[in-house]
């Protein structure tokens, strides 16, 4: 009974929040957005947007203008990563032996649902200038993928030596990057590669390359916590 309440509840604030939206002015139907009336003030300026060349205004302002505090963001994420391997990290690790044994049918459904979850984060990362995503929920879904493996596969173990390599080389790339924007521009980080047009796929400069390299970095990091908490140190 407490559970057909709760269920009740969700579903009522669900309708609310959803008629509330719907009557709003400044929540427009998907796809009715005028880019030019809903870019105002000074920092963000409809000038400035097509300097970045960035449909997605999050990303005009997360990539384009404050580059220096993502790169901030994926540092947090890296100390996080580098503390778990410090404390749960062991020269020799084997996989954790967990209480159930996959059968047939959930490896075979957990190989057709990771391809499913590898092309979606994909093209959440490649489309991120494009429309609402990027590197870190790209990213956090390829994790994703690894976990699964985890579960359905008894006998999965991921590389972490892959990933470490994959997780250096991506962030340092980024930061040469935002290097060769001292180099080819003025300033750390600034988008010197041309922009194209607003809302093709290849355009925004060097926004998606580096929506790639922080999707790339965010999954190894987060692929390996996982691996760290899901093994154990090896017994001679």
């Amino acid at each position: 009974m407490r559970k057909l309440f709760g269920l009740a509840i969700t579903f009522a604030l669900g309708l609310v929040i959803i008629l509330a939206l719907n009557n709003t002015v400044n929540f427009p139907a998907f796809g009715e957005v005028n880019l030019s009336e809903r870019i105002s003030g000074a920092y963000l300026s409809e000038d400035n947007v097509e300097e970045v060349g960035s449909a997605n205004l999050v990303t005009s302002i997360v990539i384009g203008f404050r580059t220096f505090d993502t790169l901030g963001e994926v540092t947090v994420l890296f100390i996080s990563s580098l503390g778990v391997a410090f404390i749960l990290g062991r020269k020799k690790q084997k996989r954790m032996n967990l209480n159930f044994k996959p059968n047939f049918m959930l490896r075979v459904g957990s190989n057709i649902l990771l391809a499913i979850i590898l092309v979606t984060s994909f093209y959440i990362i490649l489309h991120g200038h494009l429309s609402p995503g990027g590197g870190f929920p790209g990213g956090a879904m390829i994790a994703s993928s690894v976990l699964l493996l985890y579960l359905a596969d008894d006998r999965f173990r991921s590389n972490i030596k892959g990933f470490k390599l994959l997780e250096g080389f991506a962030g340092s790339l980024f930061v040469i990057i935002g290097l060769l924007g001292l180099v080819f521009a003025t300033a750390f980080f600034a988008n010197y590669l041309p922009t194209g047009t607003i809302g093709n796929f290849l355009s925004a400069g060097i926004i998606p390359i580096i929506y790639v390299l922080i999707g790339l970095k965010v999954g190894s990091e987060i692929a390996g916590i996982i691996d760290n908490f899901l093994t154990e140190e090896e017994r001679a």
